[in-house]
């Protein structure tokens, strides 16, 4: 069991989260001077706030980044609540551009990218080092962008490791009683998305697990489906953390993302069979569909809740809570 199941979990974790951070940090080194700016100018409107929470989640790869950085700002002042409604309904469809990737079974590419990436890297650095005061030009875009590359690299190479374990969990009781009981009741899976997913502060992580044992039929596509939604629960814990240091107005936001999560789970629960058929219209393997459903889950959540944001009573909650 260690052999066969607990180091390559472990491994590919370790990969797939050091892939992940290593990805965030280098976009966020790259966009950090204007994200700032640009959530403070296309965020005048719900609809707006969502496209642009979309955009800035696909492009950092981390909707608890954009989620934690709108907190922030909040809290400072410098963008009022109701402005990042918007922006936390984009941070849940943006999100999804990572497990679509995951979804097209890139694996067998991850070390071709990785080295090419890392030449790149290599490469950008013998150009000579940046300058303290170089907030933009092509250097700095080709040295961070390398890195996020390898970041995504490490990301499939994470994903292909944990994908070895399929044959070792099936001959395991232990996983077939678990499965046989979420087979009964499906919350099962939700709860344990949620707690995975509390407990590692990645909510892609835990969702790469379940798609890759989908892939190689270690739990049905259902139970995949059901720990995807536990997964956006489990993802509001690093937000709730975030909000409790924050002002009343950022705790309000760390809400906003909770209530959306949770709420998106309580609506979808009764209706996780007919969301895995619809999106297996929409795909071809196990992996992929798990896929489309968070992002049909997502979508269709954020675009439910999108009238509500323009609702008089949230002006009325940031004058109070000033």
């Amino acid at each position: 069991m260690l052999n066969t199941i607990i180091v390559p979990v472990l491994t590919g974790l370790a990969l797939f989260l050091f892939g992940m951070k290593l990805m965030e940090s280098a976009l966020q080194s790259w966009a950090g001077p204007r994200l700032q700016l640009w959530l403070e100018r296309f965020t005048r409107t719900p609809l707006r706030g969502l496209a642009t929470g979309t955009v800035l989640t696909a492009a950092l790869q981390s909707s608890t980044a954009i989620t934690v950085i709108a907190i922030g700002l909040v809290g400072a002042g410098v963008l009022t609540f109701p402005r990042t409604l918007g922006v936390i309904l984009g941070t849940n469809i943006g999100t999804c551009l990572t497990t679509e990737l995951i979804g097209l079974s890139l694996g067998g590419i991850g070390v071709p990218i990785l080295l090419a990436s890392a030449g790149v890297w290599l490469a950008s650095w013998l150009a000579g080092p940046l300058r303290p005061s170089a907030t933009q030009g092509p250097l700095r875009s080709i040295r961070y962008g390398s890195l996020a590359v390898s970041g995504f690299a490490l990301v499939l190479l994470g994903i292909e490791i944990m994908q070895t374990i399929g044959p070792a969990l099936q001959s395991r009781g232990l996983f077939a009683w678990f499965v046989q009981e979420a087979q009964t009741s499906l919350l099962w899976g939700i709860i344990a998305g949620a707690v995975v997913t509390a407990l590692v502060h990645s909510s892609a992580a835990v969702i790469a697990m379940a798609m890759g044992l989908a892939a190689v039929q270690g739990i049905p596509v259902e139970l995949g489906v059901a720990i995807t939604i536990g997964a956006n629960v489990g993802t509001c814990v690093t937000a709730l953390i975030a909000g409790m240091s924050s002002s009343r107005a950022g705790r309000y936001v760390a809400w906003s993302h909770i209530l959306l999560n949770v709420g998106g789970a309580v609506l979808f629960y009764p209706f996780i069979h007919q969301l895995v058929s619809l999106s297996a219209l929409l795909a071809n393997d196990a992996s992929e569909q798990i896929a489309r459903s968070q992002t049909i889950f997502n979508v269709a959540c954020s675009l439910l809740a999108l009238p509500l944001c323009y609702l008089n009573m949230w002006k009325r909650l940031e004058f109070r809570s000033q």
